[in-house]
Parts: C-alpha cells; sequence; structure tokens
C-alpha cells in the first residue's frame, strides 16, 4: 500500500507562487511515475501535471508555462510549482502514483492517490 502527503496549499492572490509537495511511501518511488490532478469547484477532477520514473514532464494546456513538476528521489517527494496563479487554479489539488514508470494524463492510469491540498487564488 502507498501513501502519499500532499502539503503547501493555501489562500494566495493572482500573479503569486505556490509549492505543492507530495511524498510518498512507496519503497520502489523512484520508479514510479507521479502526477498532480486538481478539482475546482463544480468541476471534474483534471490532470495538471506529470512526471515519469525516468524525469519526463507532461502538463495540462491550462498551466504549461506556469507550472513545474519535479522530483526529488532521496526524499520520495514530488513538487509542483505553480507561478502566475490565477483564480481559475481555485482547487483542491491530489497527488498520485502509478505503478509504471510512464506518465500519463490519464486518471484512470493512476493507482493510488493522496488526500489533496487546497489552493485558493483569490483578491
Amino acid at each position: 500500500q502507498v501513501q502519499l502527503v500532499e502539503s503547501g496549499g493555501g489562500l494566495v492572490q493572482p500573479g503569486d507562487s505556490l509549492r505543492l509537495s507530495c511524498t510518498a511511501s512507496a519503497q520502489s518511488f523512484s520508479s514510479r511515475a507521479m502526477g498532480w490532478f486538481r478539482q475546482g469547484p463544480g468541476k471534474e477532477r483534471e490532470f495538471v501535471a506529470a512526471i515519469s520514473g525516468g524525469g519526463a514532464t507532461l502538463y495540462a494546456d491550462s498551466v504549461k508555462g506556469r507550472c513545474t513538476i519535479s522530483r526529488d528521489i532521496a526524499k520520495n517527494t514530488v513538487y509542483l510549482q505553480m507561478n502566475s496563479l490565477k483564480p481559475e487554479d481555485t482547487a483542491v489539488y491530489f497527488c498520485s502514483v502509478r505503478s509504471f514508470s510512464a506518465a500519463s494524463a490519464l486518471e484512470r492510469k493512476y493507482d493510488y492517490w493522496g488526500q489533496g491540498t487546497e489552493v485558493t487564488v483569490s483578491s
């Protein structure tokens, strides 16, 4: 069983930055793809970014150029750096992990999920 714990959410103003963190308990974390998804108020959960076991990255068009996903293998942690935040980025952000190395934008490809961390962008 893999446990994921997200942190770093909060209330920020438009244009601000945030860095979300997700620490995994998996022993084979380094070989697995990790993803970030989000669910805004009244919306379906959607893909944000993913990183493969080899470090290749995928981004949703809505965040491309504003967000960077990265991982620290030694700390079993994946990060999502979000810059130039917009009110439409307001959502609960979820970390997820696959049992495979390849990154994916598909929610159904991920096997384990964290509880989420809330991000609110408002002036």
